[in-house]
């Protein structure tokens, strides 16, 4: 029988927002299994939905660039966020960031390549030995149009164009290029502030809108309810789903009417001239999927005394 600790309840209420008995119970039945215990939750109505972020543990900055119709943003990881108020890093970030501009999304052909006599990679290198911390590139990517903008936003901004969330939307459009990049980044902050998985449910992965269909059919199977109801809930459920995961049918958090993204891209054709297309988008949380090594400091004192 798995052994369930404080941090596990801890962990799974700070996720669903469910009492602490419950959460140990889930975990009990679900042998530790945080993701069955998200779901064992929420088939028995104590979780509205198990909508935890990815952990942020890493320290450092994001960098987001643009240049008309291309962005770019790149994670610059440190260990403590010290170094990521210093200048010399900052400067780093946004070098790897105008780099990753003119050359593409790909890691290793980031780090090789060259600025002035030495390459990424080296700068890097460099700049762990002057300020005495760790840092890697973890990760970039890239947006680009033929016709249109690619606008940015950087949340929690410590320097223009870094900070500690950065977001990229693509606007295929041939219309006024002052408007779209005004609608881009309207749309950025959006993406910034709902987290969409997907641009419509067609992007979503299979497999996690199956098991959302599974989690809802379940709950109600519990209920007692007839199976062709069950159907019927499960597919009014599933809409609700999408307009919370997917970025056109999210209520658009600039508009009091609670517009959908689609509709007010929609109506904002008509300052812009022409029909725009979100193109796609690239959100990047500082740390997100990182886990944090959390170390007891007590029991390495006890430790340490403890050796001869």
């Amino acid at each position: 029988m798995a052994t369930i600790s404080a941090a596990m309840v801890k962990e799974l209420r700070e996720s669903t927002g469910a009492g602490m008995m419950d959460c140990k119970a889930a975990l009990t039945e679900t042998s530790g299994d945080m993701q069955a215990a998200q779901d064992w939750l929420r088939k028995k109505g104590l979780s509205k939905a198990a909508k935890k972020a990815g952990r942020v543990a890493a320290e450092g900055l994001i960098g987001a660039v643009t240049s008309g119709a291309k962005g770019v943003v790149v994670e610059v990881n440190s260990e403590t966020d010290f170094v990521a108020r210093n200048e010399q890093f900052q400067g780093l970030v946004k070098m790897i960031a105008q780099v990753a501009l003119h050359n593409g999304a790909d890691v290793e052909k980031i780090k090789a390549a060259k600025v002035g006599d030495v390459t990424v990679e080296t700068a890097i290198s460099d700049a762990i030995a002057t300020i005495g911390e760790n840092m890697s590139l973890r990760r970039a990517a890239s947006l680009e149009v033929e016709k249109g903008v690619v606008s940015s936003y950087v949340h929690g901004a410590v320097i223009d164009g870094a900070g500690k969330m950065g977001v990229l939307v693509a606007l295929e459009s041939s219309g006024k290029a002052d408007e779209l990049a005004h609608l881009g980044r309207q749309l950025a902050m959006h993406v910034a502030a709902t987290n969409p998985q997907a641009l419509d449910p067609s992007g979503l992965d299979p497999e996690t809108v199956k098991r959302e269909k599974d989690v809802l059919a379940d709950k109600y199977r519990q209920q007692g309810k007839p199976e062709n109801v069950i159907e019927k809930i499960v597919e009014s459920g599933l809409k609700t789903y999408y307009k919370e995961v997917c970025l056109l049918e999210q209520a658009f958090i600039h508009d009091e009417k609670g517009k959908s993204v689609a509709q007010a891209v929609k109506e904002a054709e008509g300052k812009v001239g022409a029909p725009v297309k979100i193109a796609g988008f690239v959100r990047y949380a500082l740390g997100e999927g990182i886990e944090k090594q959390e170390s007891d400091f007590a029991a390495e004192v006890a430790a340490a005394s403890g050796k001869k």
